[in-house]
């Protein structure tokens, strides 16, 4: 994994560091006694790291994912925390010599703050504007872009509530014939006689939101319960004639990403249009980057443009990593 860490944590790791100053009745400052709770992970001399920062830095080095569980129990908990402890020991360290005092490093640790800051921006932005209904909408728009020559063979129950469907679906799952349960339960008169087949299909060319339910449901597979203006569904995709579309959870990292960095351009253009900006050449600020953030070179993901979506295409992670592992640490 490519990453922008730090001079100081480069050294801590790489190599062997004597925490002499560990050793009780020896490390400066040990009189200062931090009571712990259950959110702190450790002390270092009366300065606490807590356990949500262990799982910031797991997640940084690509160690677990973002949401995954992670604590004192985890296998990597304790690599993560000494590496975290090392850190500060050396942070402190470069303090107590006056090393953050010097014009070039209070320009630096202000360079630091403003990526966090930019970071925390876009984390506020995921959280509030790349809604799971902004999500879905996009996906439900790419997948009509996949699957403009796809045609899918399936079977569907129709019924009348979502409780009647998962009750149907657990039958399905657990291995009840899906064409005998479509003609015992399903509502729907024109397909029930037949097991709930409805052909060969276009699936573009059906209600929503059924392209989007068959795209997100693999050949052989039963999707989840989904609701139409028909009622409350079940279906099987029993074949395919074309490559299957990429499903939501394939497509989730390129659409949040897409969705965030349209969301930071919007705000850029904004912020810039009401600042007073002033540059050595004197010529006008180029904008163009925020035309097409997939173009944007910057220290975060890189963005994925919709039509490339369509055809397939996965983006690389290594943006994102690099971004929240590289400022965290400088």
């Amino acid at each position: 994994m490519k990453s922008s860490r730090s001079v100081l944590l480069a050294i801590a790791l790489s190599a062997p560091i004597v925490l002499s100053a560990c050793q009780p009745g020896e490390a400066p400052g040990r009189e200062q006694q931090v009571g712990f709770d259950a959110s702190t992970a450790a002390v270092v001399n009366g300065e606490p790291i807590y356990i949500s920062d262990v799982e910031l830095e797991a997640v940084a080095q690509g160690r677990i994912d973002p949401g995954d569980p992670f604590g004192p129990d985890h296998t990597e908990y304790q690599m993560v925390l000494d590496q975290l402890v090392d850190q500060r020991l050396l942070a402190q360290e470069a303090v107590r010599r006056g090393l953050d005092q010097s014009p070039q490093a209070q320009r630096r640790l202000e360079t630091a703050r403003e990526r966090l800051l930019g970071n925390f921006l876009m984390e506020s932005l995921v959280a509030t504007e790349v809604t799971e209904s902004a999500i879905n909408k996009m996906y439900e728009d790419q997948v009509k872009l996949q699957q403009l020559d796809d045609e899918v063979r399936i079977r569907h129950i129709l019924l009348e509530s979502e409780e009647k469907a998962q009750e149907v679906l657990e039958k399905a799952r657990a291995g009840e014939d899906f064409t005998t349960l479509a003609f015992e339960n399903s509502n729907d008169t024109r397909t029930r006689l037949d097991g709930g087949s409805f052909g060969w299909v276009a699936p573009n060319e059906m209600i929503e939101p059924f392209p989007a339910i068959i795209a997100d449901t693999a050949a052989g597979e039963i999707s989840e319960p989904f609701e139409s203006e028909q009622g409350w569904h079940i279906l099987t995709v029993e074949e395919r004639r074309t490559r299957p579309p990429q499903t939501k959870e394939e497509m989730r990292p390129e659409i949040v990403t897409y969705l965030t960095f349209t969301e930071i351009s919007r705000i850029l253009r904004q912020l810039r249009a009401d600042a007073a900006i002033q540059q050595r050449d004197g010529g006008p600020p180029d904008l163009s980057y925020l035309d097409n953030p997939a173009e944007a070179d910057a220290e975060t993901d890189e963005a994925v443009d919709p039509a490339s979506l369509a055809d397939g295409e996965t983006a690389s992670p290594e943006g994102e990593e690099n971004a929240d592992s590289g400022d965290d640490q400088e």
